[in-house]
């Protein structure tokens, strides 16, 4: 990433082996002839890199905020950490039944394809079928309406065999497809969803709205809903993660086409639950009352499908922070301390917060001003005598403020001038003292407007511009100056004179 040629560089954070969940990557061009072209990025890329790097940290990550929304007991908790085996309904049943041992002896019979744990290849062969379906939704009773069974032998052992099946030739109806994947999803030895997460998907199920007294509705909570199965797809192994999305996005647009193909999302999560998230080797007995909720669990997922793969906001941004930022933080409401508060109530603290920021950066500034100063000064004392050293040093001396170079190099104080004590020093401070005091604040400031005496103002119209006036008016100093020395010499003279 840190070389620059003109080429694009590829970043990845899962393995290359295939998937579409093993995405995560993105493009930088450096060639900057292509600089006006967008940048391919991917939003979920530190999610990704954090699950493929740290599994654990980002598990750990992901279930705190998991049971901040939903209620999981500790063996529930256990069973989805993979620390416990999951207890499912009627697994402790004597009644097994013909129907359970049926499904058991089916499995058994394990292809390459059908009956085998879910693998990347065994995607990719069924993925063939979705592109398929895709094309042909608007046959009627889709998923509902069973294809011919011969066909659809014909075609598993084509999957299973690993050989290439043209679809589109017609030998093959969308009816046979259609039930030959919901066929390879129940031979699969559990359910797509797995069978760690059953309970948390019952618990999902009741999330429900609070009324204003504080009272649990019957009207679920949609938004709560949505972020819980983020979350909790997040953790799913990868191969079930992009079979899902690539099921709940082929039913979600068979949905859509309902009004041709008379499926709508309700009648799909009924022909798919017992596949994807029902345990295996369970009746409906077994299910009794939860069968309403995972249901309408399904058909939530179906309806809602577009959304259900994006992570949230706050699990990007930990995933950020974690590579980027001074720390990582383990949930939102840690990260929810980082965001700008809306209440009026923290504004205080926010203002405080950032005036001690300023603070600080002023004092820093102010820090690194006096040590450049410093290492001036140094620079200046170490030069070898001569006008522009003392120059320079007394430069230093007008600005004791900014710098106190005694500190560090010793330097003895600028000799202060003595005043006069002669006679002829007393008169010309008593006869030239408000001339040279006019001539100082002249040499350092301009005259305010409203204090320019009136031959000051004869002087400026006369000359034109604030610095002819400081000249004249310096020129009528001097010539003011002379003309008291000469009558203060006259005077004097007279003096001597008379006394002779």
């Amino acid at each position: 990433m840190g070389r620059r040629s003109g080429r694009y560089e590829m970043a990845a954070g899962a393995p290359a082996s295939g998937g579409s969940d093993a995405i995560c990557n993105f493009v930088i061009c450096n060639d900057s002839s292509l600089h006006s072209q967008p940048i391919i990025f991917n939003p979920d890329f530190f999610v990704e890199k954090l699950r493929h790097e740290k599994p654990e940290v980002f598990t750990e990550l992901v279930v705190s905020n998991i049971t901040r929304l939903i209620d999981l007991p500790g063996a529930e908790l256990a069973q989805l950490m993979g620390e416990e085996d999951p207890k499912l309904p009627g697994a402790n049943s004597t009644a097994s039944g013909f129907f359970r041992s049926l499904m058991s002896l089916k499995r058994k019979e394990k292809g390459v394809v059908f009956g085998s744990p879910l693998t990347e290849e065994g995607i990719a062969q069924v993925s063939q079928l979705i592109e398929y379906l895709h094309k042909n939704l608007r046959a009627e009773g889709l998923f509902r309406v069973p294809g011919n069974s011969i066909r659809q032998q014909i075609l598993k052992d084509a999957l299973n065999s690993g050989t290439d099946i043209d679809l589109d030739s017609g030998d093959f109806h969308s009816n046979d497809v259609a039930t030959l994947l919901k066929m390879f999803l129940g031979e699969l030895p559990e359910p797509l969803l797995t069978h760690k997460h059953f309970h948390a998907h019952l618990k999902i199920a009741d999330l429900m709205l609070f009324d204003e007294k504080g009272n649990k509705t019957s009207t679920p909570d949609k938004e709560r809903q949505i972020e819980a199965l983020q979350l909790l797809f997040l953790i799913l192994p990868a191969p079930n993660r992009s079979l899902l999305k690539l099921l709940l996005d082929l039913l979600y647009q068979t949905a859509k086409k309902q009004d041709k193909n008379k499926m709508s999302a309700h009648n799909l999560a009924l022909m798919f639950a017992p596949h994807i998230l029902w345990p295996r080797n369970v009746t409906a007995n077994d299910l009794q009352e939860n069968i309403t909720k995972l249901n309408n669990g399904v058909t939530f997922m179906i309806k809602h499908s577009q959304k259900l793969f994006k992570a949230p906001a706050y699990i990007r941004e930990c995933a950020r922070l974690h590579y980027l930022g001074p720390r990582a933080y383990t949930s939102k409401d840690d990260l929810d301390l980082l965001t700008a508060p809306t209440s009026k109530e923290l504004q205080p603290l926010r203002s405080q917060k950032r005036s001690r920021l300023d603070t600080c950066n002023q004092e820093e500034t102010q820090q690194r001003t006096e040590e450049a100063l410093k290492e001036l000064f140094r620079h200046v004392h170490n030069m070898p005598d001569s006008a522009k050293k003392k120059k320079l040093i007394r430069q230093f001396n007008k600005h004791p403020t900014a710098l106190t170079p005694g500190s560090d190099v010793p330097t003895s104080p600028a000799p202060r001038r003595t005043r006069s004590r002669s006679f002829s020093g007393l008169i010309k401070r008593k006869v030239l003292g408000t001339p040279v005091i006019l001539e100082r604040k002249s040499r350092d400031a301009t005259p305010e407007p409203e204090r320019v005496s009136k031959e000051n103002v004869h002087l400026l119209q006369k000359c034109g511009s604030p610095a002819h006036m400081s000249q004249a008016k310096l020129k009528s100093l001097e010539g003011r100056k002379e003309e008291s020395c000469r009558r203060m010499r006259a005077h004097l003279l007279s003096k001597d004179s008379s006394s002779l």
